[in-house]
């Protein structure tokens, strides 16, 4: 979520109201609001996309309420340490959270572990779960306000204590011990976001974490409806559930087991509502990626639920026959049971089989969708699915990140309506060579880059020119995001400028580069790329022969606030993953919407902003998703160039030091090793450099280019996602509230 304050006085309208009384107090609006932390509440851009989705639900006034888990740590405080990454606990809620307000009142019973029994209920046989854990789900309410509304609507979070009952039982035996070990056993539940699941303690926590999450969602959800409305017919009617990937989705198996054990609907009426309100988007692209869950592991802690999902998976594995036959191979792969050594339970072929809808987040990751992640689904139900590209809020990435830019685009487009209506910034186009516009646009940018150098300078001691194109890439560090072949290039810039004369490097475009994100504590290659990255770092900035012309830089615990400072300082950025592995990508939306050429692949969203800006506005490179495979399987066939064995020898020979430690890491991208296929795309990845420095040193087309990145940026605002989900997934209509 990030900080509050600046986007809820923007969205509320009494931003320069709120700066004038702050004044008269004696604080200043700019100082004060730094102040706040970044609410740890996710986990990269999935959790930023979601937050853009609510201020968008917000604006657009829909009348949603989002769920999630009240984490007491957030994923975690990266630091570093001799270029090393060092994981500590991130303590955002130890001076508490103004925000939140505590519903000490809504709270609802979470059970786990027990045995299921059967019983008789006016003559019919009906199971019950007799829990052998219980705790208990508080809620906690934080309003976003949508922008130029009145509406304001709610972000539930769920933070778990123990059970009051079980809690009494203790202390009145005198048991304090145990009490005290059942409160941590409870609060532990929603105290770490994302454990790490290697172990069988891990995956259990993180299972019980999902369903706490989903329990105490639909204990809601059916408290709200039961308030006003008797007749479960009505209940498609009027509530609409979309599963955000895989982790919420058994929200199915428990809205079915309400409807069957406690409501005592019929198996019929039951799964006719479950296929009415349940709709899923993924945001996988690869079937290694796709939630599975081991069925000893769900039938220990949720016995009940692992019923009701084979009794799923045995209606739509007869239906299935039906329609196809005895095609085994095909059953099996769609089967929600997967066989095999350790017995799981497929969370995606749950999702696909009881949801209305399935929708991929890009048109690139839909066509994965249909032909290849999901063929056999799509084959049987092609209109369930579809794609609704990502988006970012405009109010959070231009107005309160980029104010300057927000006040010139005003003035330009004459109005302030774009920022509910983005696609007024096409207007942009009609001044994309006005020189008068071209010399505001460069000051703005300026006035951003002195911002941002000014951090680098306090965060590292390093002075970097302004004169420089700052190049950025921001993002959570993992090897098919490529920031080894950001490094790379790097590396190859600074071979080339050392073995330059003089006069060669008068024509050398300065470049300070700035990369930034965390690793998973598990994922060890991740973490040998930012120590590398340092190593070069170290180098580079203190080699007097290079001076401005090469700066690196590594970001440490990069953040939403951090990155509200470093994307509208940003000249370019770089979204390098192996075509075919992004779904879609929000960050790239982010750069664009504030004026940042883009220095890309085909993948993911990208595709689509080619079509918006036009491909000599942006720098592509590499090979399409088409052709990934086959390059792949040319493997020690196909020919790497020699700039690229060049760099990754100038590693291994210990160039820059701890040749053994990064031994791996070279392994890992040469020969058939190389899967993400740093070197197949190498020499293209330097020619768009290149193409780039050239732009560059162009003045006015690279401040046109940059117009026209913004003006194009439109159809990448959530309020269109948003508005497509409404219109053609939940069937929903705005809800005004009245001035």
């Amino acid at each position: 979520m990030g900080r509050s304050l600046s986007n809820i006085v923007i969205n509320l309208g009494i931003r320069d109201q709120f700066a004038d009384a702050l004044s008269q107090l004696g604080f200043d609006f700019e100082v004060l609001a730094e102040q706040e932390g970044d609410a740890c509440l996710g986990n990269g851009g999935l959790a930023r996309l979601s937050a853009c989705q609510m201020d968008s639900l917000a604006t657009l006034d829909y009348p949603a309420v989002g769920y999630g888990l009240r984490y007491q740590y957030g994923l975690f405080r990266q630091v570093i340490v001799d270029g090393f990454q060092h994981e500590q606990p991130d303590y955002w809620l130890n001076f508490g959270n103004p925000w939140e307000i505590e519903r000490v009142h809504i709270t609802y019973p979470v059970k786990f572990y027990g045995t299921v029994t059967d019983e008789f209920l006016n003559g019919e046989k009906c199971k019950v779960w007799v829990p052998g854990e219980m705790v208990e789900a508080v809620a906690y309410d934080n309003p976003i306000p949508g922008y130029g509304t009145r509406n304001t609507i709610n972000l539930r979070l769920w933070a778990a204590k123990p059970s009051d009952q079980h809690d009494m039982e203790s202390f009145n035996t005198g048991d304090y011990v145990d009490a005290v070990v059942n409160r941590q056993r409870a609060e532990s539940i929603s105290s770490i976001l994302y454990p790490d699941d290697r172990s069988y303690q891990g995956k259990e926590l993180r299972l019980k974490q999902q369903y706490f999450f989903v329990s105490a969602s639909v204990q809601d959800i059916f408290r709200r409806f039961k308030d006003t409305h008797k007749k479960f017919d009505e209940f498609p009617e009027k509530v609409a559930l979309q599963l955000n990937d895989t982790h919420p989705s058994l929200a199915i198996a428990e809205v079915m087991r309400v409807l069957l054990d406690e409501e005592h609907l019929s198996w019929h009426r039951a799964w006719d509502i479950i296929c009415k309100i349940f709709s899923f988007t993924t945001h996988t692209v690869s079937p290694e990626g796709l939630e599975k869950i081991p069925v000893d592991l769900l039938g220990n802690l949720l016995p009940r639920h692992l019923q009701i999902i084979y009794d799923i998976n045995f209606n739509f594995v007869e239906e299935l026959k039906k329609m196809i036959g005895l095609d085994y191979d095909r059953l099996t792969r769609m089967s929600i049971v997967e066989e095999g050594a350790v017995k799981n339970i497929r969370m995606a072929n749950l999702s696909v089989i009881c949801s209305h809808t399935v929708n991929g987040v890009s048109r690139l990751h839909s066509e994965l969708l249909r032909t290849k992640l999901f063929k056999d689904f799509y084959d049987l139900w092609p209109h369930k699915f579809q794609y609704k590209t990502n988006g970012v809020t405009q109010r959070r990435w231009i107005v309160v990140s980029n104010p300057s830019l927000c006040a010139l685009i005003s003035k330009w487009l004459g109005t302030e309506s774009w920022i509910r209506d983005i696609d007024l910034l096409i207007g942009l186009r009609d001044y994309a060579t006005n020189a008068e516009l071209h010399q505001e646009w460069k000051m703005v940018k300026k006035v951003n880059k002195i911002r941002l150098a000014e951090y680098i300078e306090a965060m590292s001691g390093l002075k970097v020119s302004l004169d420089a194109m700052f190049d950025v890439q921001t993002k959570r560090i993992h090897e098919y995001k490529r920031q080894l072949l950001n490094i790379l290039g790097i590396i190859h810039r600074y071979d080339c400028i050392k073995n330059m004369d003089k006069n060669d490097r008068k024509k050398v475009v300065p470049r300070v580069c700035i990369i930034g994100g965390k690793a998973a504590p598990g994922y060890e290659i991740a973490k040998k790329i930012i120590k590398l990255c340092h190593v070069v770092a170290e180098k580079i900035n203190n080699d007097n022969d290079i001076g401005d012309l090469l700066k690196l830089v590594f970001i440490p615990d990069y953040n939403v606030s951090v990155a509200e400072m470093v994307i509208p300082g940003a000249d370019l950025s770089q979204h390098l993953s192996t075509a075919g592995h992004e779904a879609s990508g929000t960050g790239s939306m982010k750069f664009l919407m504030n004026g940042c050429l883009l220095l890309a692949t085909a993948d993911g969203s990208t595709i689509e902003m080619v079509e918006e800006i036009g491909q000599d506005n942006m720098f592509l490179f590499g090979a399409k998703a088409h052709e990934v495979v086959a390059l792949r399987k040319k493997g020690p066939t196909l020919k790497v160039p020699l700039q690229f064995s060049r760099v990754v020898r100038m590693i291994r020979d210990g160039h820059f030091g701890f040749e053994d430690y990064f031994k791996s890491l070279c392994d890992k991208i040469e020969g058939t090793s190389d899967y993400f296929l740093l070197g197949a795309d190498f020499m293209s990845y330097l020619e768009a450099q290149a193409a780039a420095d050239k732009a560059f040193v162009d003045e006015e087309r690279w401040t046109k280019m940059s117009i026209l990145s913004s003006a194009g940026a439109g159809r990448f605002s959530s309020d269109r996602t948003i508005q497509e989900y409404a219109e053609n997934t939940w069937d929903i209509q705005p809800c005004r509230c009245p001035f």
